[in-house]
């Protein structure tokens, strides 16, 4: 049982900063907790069976019990819990699972670079991309948006509608083991391209990228987290280390839903600006202006927001 004593200690240790209740937490200690709650409630029972273990039993008990009223101090504060959730355990995940999202950005921008090239070598290629219609009101030097500013509630609840549609959609082709995900980024990055050089041909590009850039500083990044959480789902499926895949594809998919339900708010963020501000016409420097601002805060929440004291003294947490 003397092996067993580094596992008590770190249960010892957790149930002694649980003082603060479980927010105190990351979600992978709240998972370690558990699993070192119930190792321990085994080796109480194997030091019960010993008569010459009942100093060591009297200590386990009083452990678990201290542990117990941790472990199942669950708070009926759903209001709480919820705020949590966004200001703590979101951006959390999302820095513990930051290469999965580089990935989604990876593909998009390599979709957008191939549509960037293959228009510059065939023009032709635009018209057939995105259809007579859309070439035509390009052409005529006019932006196809001016139609948001007639139906702006009704056009946001579609934006919003589309814009979690895809997100969900990428999330969810992560069962093909990430090949659907990644279709999905480079179609959307190959759109992206293909109207940027559309635009920028007909002499476009700063009122295509100033309606862009107030809500696409968040829908897009909502986006490649979407993406980079079917990646996550996928890579469970493809490379599941040391567990099986069934175990793997859990504690994976849980982190990948938690990104996804994450971007929510920042899809309906993005929603309402699209709907509201950005085809409104005021100087593209203010649209930029905003643009760049919503980017910022949303790097300072994913990179900030929520560290553990463990993150903070550790250099490397960076790269977990």
């Amino acid at each position: 049982m003397d092996t067993r004593a580094p596992y008590w200690n770190r249960l010892e240790a957790l149930v002694a900063r649980g003082r603060r209740g479980v927010a105190a937490f990351t979600h992978d200690e709240l998972r370690e907790l558990a699993l070192l709650y119930r190792q321990t409630a085994a080796d109480l029972a194997a030091a019960r069976e010993h008569r010459a273990d009942a100093q060591l039993a009297a200590y386990l008990n009083h452990l678990l019990g201290r542990a117990h009223n941790l472990v199942y101090s669950a708070s009926p504060r759903r209001s709480r819990d919820v705020i949590g959730f966004y200001t703590r355990t979101v951006p959390r995940v999302f820095r513990a699972t930051w290469r999965y999202t580089a990935a989604a950005t990876a593909a998009f921008v390599l979709g957008a670079l191939a549509g960037l090239v293959v228009c510059a070598i065939d023009p032709a290629f635009e018209r057939h991309f995105l259809g007579g219609a859309m070439m035509d009101t390009i052409e005529r030097r006019e932006m196809w948006t001016h139609s948001i500013l007639a139906v702006k509630p009704l056009a946001s609840s579609r934006i919003l509608t589309n814009n979690l549609s895809v997100s969900f959609a990428a999330f969810a082709m992560g069962i093909t083991a990430g090949v659907g995900t990644a279709w999905m980024m480079l179609f959307n990055g190959l759109l992206l391209g293909v109207v940027g050089a559309a635009c920028y041909r007909a002499g476009m590009s700063v009122p295509l990228w100033s309606f862009v850039a107030p809500h696409g500083s968040l829908e897009l990044p909502a986006i490649f987290i979407a993406g980079g959480a079917g990646f996550l789902l996928g890579s469970a499926l493809v490379v599941p280390g040391t567990l099986p895949r069934r175990e793997a594809l859990k504690l994976r998919g849980g982190s990948a839903v938690r990104l996804l339900l994450g971007v929510i708010p920042l899809l309906v963020v993005a929603g309402v600006i699209e709907g509201f501000v950005s085809p409104v016409h005021v100087s593209p420097l203010v649209k930029f202006s905003i643009g760049a601002s919503l980017f910022a805060l949303l790097v300072l929440y994913l990179t900030r927001a929520g560290r553990s004291e463990r993150e903070e003294s550790s250099p490397m947490s960076a790269r977990t």
